[in-house]
């Protein structure tokens, strides 16, 4: 009986926590029907809610926002926005590192969590899976002597929240793993092992 509890346990487990995360998700997205008529609102137009109805609204908005943006016009219109905001206090600190953090994150050209890594963290004698960020910028690298790569540590299970860190080139080792591989072997606590990697060596 034990084990056929824990076998449909394993069954349902995950098919209950998927549909509460994207239920969450569709009812957040959903919240943009607010932005709406009340006469457009699906259930004063068919009679009853639609469900996800707000969802479609949000993509639908973001791919004309892009659309927007993507010609001369809309780029006018974007730097004028910014422009606008650059002269509110508060908000212009606020929407500045949101920017610099979203453009660093989605940007097709950008180099952050490209790279799983293995650094010596929290101590000398531990390891953990790291995603390399880029390099140390501003004065920072001043008071830095020799080669630093900025690294982030994500905690278990939720690797949304972490730790920012600046260590040397030699001590992080890159892993033949990909991000998303990381990411499973990091919300999983390490049950979810990626398969191994073929390294390619070179005979010289």
């Amino acid at each position: 009986m034990k084990r056929y509890f824990i076998t449909g346990l394993l069954i349902w487990v995950p098919l209950v926590i998927t549909g509460w995360v994207l239920s969450m998700i569709v009812s957040t997205l959903d919240q943009s029907l607010r932005l709406m008529p009340a006469s457009v609102h699906p259930e004063n137009l068919v009679g009853f809610p639609i469900p996800g109805a707000g969802a479609v609204l949000t993509l639908v908005m973001i791919l004309l926002t892009g659309l927007l943006a993507a010609n001369f016009i809309g780029q006018k219109l974007v730097v004028w926005w910014e422009m606008l905001l650059a002269r509110i206090p508060v908000v212009n600190s606020v929407y500045n590192s949101v920017k610099q953090v979203s453009d660093t994150l989605f940007s097709p050209n950008g180099n952050a969590f490209r790279k799983a890594v293995l650094v010596r963290y929290p101590h000398q004698n531990s390891w953990t899976i790291a995603f390399l960020t880029g390099q140390p910028g501003g004065d920072v690298i001043n008071h830095l002597d020799g080669d630093y790569v900025s690294v982030y540590v994500p905690t278990t299970p939720n690797p949304t929240s972490g730790f920012f860190l600046m260590m040397p080139a030699k001590d992080v080792v890159e892993l033949e793993m990909t991000v998303d591989e990381a990411l499973k072997y990091i919300i999983s606590m390490g049950v979810v092992a990626p398969p191994p990697h073929a390294r390619i060596t070179t005979n010289t």
